[in-house]
C-alpha cells in the first residue's frame, strides 16, 4: 500500500469516528447550554422559531393589507404590493446586517452564534412591526 493510500485510509477512519452534529439533537438543554456547539445549536433553534412566527404573522398582515386594498378604488390600492416590496428589502437588509455582525467572530466557532442571534433578534423585531401594521390596518 502506498503512503498516500494509507494516509487517505487513516483520514477516512478518523472522520468516521468524529462527533455527529445534527439539527435534531434532542438532548441539548438550551436553558443551560455549555459548549459552543450547543450554544450555536440553540441560537439557530431560536432563530428557526422566530422565523416560523414571522411567517405566520406575514400571512395575517398580508391578508389585512389585501382587505385594506379591497376597500379602496383602483387608483388608491397598493398596500399589499408595498408590503411585499418592504419585506423583500427587509430580508436583504437582515441577511447583510447579520453577516456583518458575524465578522466580529469571523472564522471562529462563535460566528454561527453571532449570526443566528442577530437573525433571531431582527426577525422578532420584524414580527412586531408586522403585527403593528396589521393592527393599524384594522385587523
Amino acid at each position: 500500500m502506498t503512503f498516500l493510500s494509507s494516509f487517505l485510509l487513516c483520514g477516512c477512519v478518523l472522520l468516521m469516528d468524529g462527533p455527529v452534529y445534527s439539527q435534531d439533537e434532542p438532548d441539548v438543554d438550551c436553558d443551560n447550554a455549555q459548549t459552543q456547539q450547543d450554544m450555536n445549536f440553540c441560537a439557530d433553534k431560536d432563530y428557526q422559531a422566530a422565523d416560523a412566527e414571522l411567517n405566520a404573522q406575514w400571512k395575517l398582515t398580508k391578508k389585512a393589507l389585501a382587505a385594506w386594498d379591497s376597500d379602496l378604488s383602483d387608483d388608491l390600492k397598493g398596500a399589499e404590493k408595498a408590503l411585499l416590496a418592504s419585506q423583500r428589502a427587509w430580508i436583504t437588509y437582515r441577511d447583510a446586517q447579520c453577516e456583518l455582525e458575524g465578522f466580529s467572530m469571523r472564522g471562529g466557532t462563535a460566528e454561527p452564534l453571532m449570526v443566528s442571534s442577530c437573525l433571531a433578534t431582527l426577525t422578532k423585531q420584524r414580527t412586531e412591526e408586522l403585527k403593528r401594521l396589521a393592527a393599524d390596518m384594522g385587523n
